[in-house]
Order: C-alpha cells, then sequence, then structure tokens
C-alpha cells in the first residue's frame, strides 16, 4: 500500500509539471504566431476569391491546430502531405522490380566506369557503333550521370552487353 501511494504521488508530480509545462509553451507559441503573419504581409502572396475566407480561417489557427487539421485531411481524402517524392519513388521503384521480370526490351544505361577505363570505352565503341571520340565523351560523361548506352534492345542482347561491361570494369542498368 505504501508503495502505491509512493507511485501515485509521482504520478501526479508529473502530471503537475506536464500541465505547468502547458502553460508556459501557451504563450511562446502565440508570440510566435504574432510573428509569423508580419512575414508572410511582406511576401504578399495573391489569393483568389474563392479561397480567401478559407485563407483567413487558416492565419488565425495555432500550429497544432494546423497540424490536427493536416491529420484530419489525410484521413478524409487518403493522401498524404508527406514528401510525395519519396512516395513516388518508392512505388515506382516496386513498380520497376515487375517491370524488369515482363520485359522483353531494354535500355542500356551505364552508370559507372571503374578502374579500367580504356577498357569500358572499347566495348561503347563496339556496342553502339561510335567512333573514339564519342565513345570517349559518352564515358567520361558518366561521371556527371548515368548516360544511355542504347536502347531498346532485347533482352538475350542485354544481358550479353551488361556482361561485356562488367568483364570490362563498368558498372550497367538495364531499364
Amino acid at each position: 500500500m505504501a508503495e502505491e501511494n509512493k507511485e501515485e504521488k509521482k504520478v501526479e508530480e508529473v502530471e503537475e509539471k506536464v500541465e505547468e509545462k502547458k502553460v508556459e509553451e501557451v504563450p511562446k507559441k502565440e508570440e510566435t504566431k504574432k510573428e509569423e503573419p508580419k512575414e508572410e504581409e511582406e511576401k504578399e502572396v495573391e489569393v483568389p476569391k474563392k479561397f480567401k475566407s478559407i485563407v483567413e480561417e487558416i492565419e488565425k489557427m495555432t500550429v497544432l491546430d494546423l497540424s490536427e487539421l493536416v491529420k484530419i485531411l489525410e484521413k478524409k481524402f487518403g493522401v498524404s502531405a508527406a514528401a510525395p517524392v519519396a512516395v513516388a519513388s518508392a512505388s515506382s521503384s516496386s513498380e520497376d522490380a515487375e517491370a524488369k521480370e515482363e520485359k522483353s526490351v531494354f535500355n542500356i544505361e551505364l552508370t559507372g566506369v571503374g578502374e579500367k577505363k580504356i577498357e569500358v570505352i572499347k566495348v561503347v565503341r563496339d556496342v553502339v557503333d561510335k567512333g573514339l571520340k564519342e565513345a570517349k565523351d559518352l564515358v567520361d560523361a558518366v561521371a556527371s550521370g548515368p548516360q544511355m548506352v542504347k536502347e531498346n534492345v532485347k533482352k538475350e542482347e542485354a544481358e550479353e552487353i551488361k556482361k561485356k561491361f562488367e568483364t570490362a570494369g563498368g558498372t550497367v542498368d538495364l531499364k
């Protein structure tokens, strides 16, 4: 019984501290809220008439209220306000995995050269039927990002070309 009373007192003390902090934090949030509209007024974003009333209501809300509103809208409409790029890349990567299994035509993209740059240039010349300068320029461009070597290649040929590049020390993606 004595232990239960001690635990109850501790819980009550913690609850009191939490309530005190909530009371202390509220004025701080209101102060920041007052500063934000001044910055927004300086930006002067033109709001269409049909959205004016909504924007005015949102301006009056606290950050906590806005956060709650966003969550409600996400649930109501089945959307997410989180980074759409990440969502798109996650869904596209799963689609790419499915598409790779079903695909019969690929694009060959050179993503890395490795230590044997000359060997990779030779493979590019063979695969693309380009001159030495064009092949060298393509291999040099890989430093700034992946480069398309050949497009619309059948699966068997794409696998062969990939093996040639890997043997030469380069890295290739089939897309």
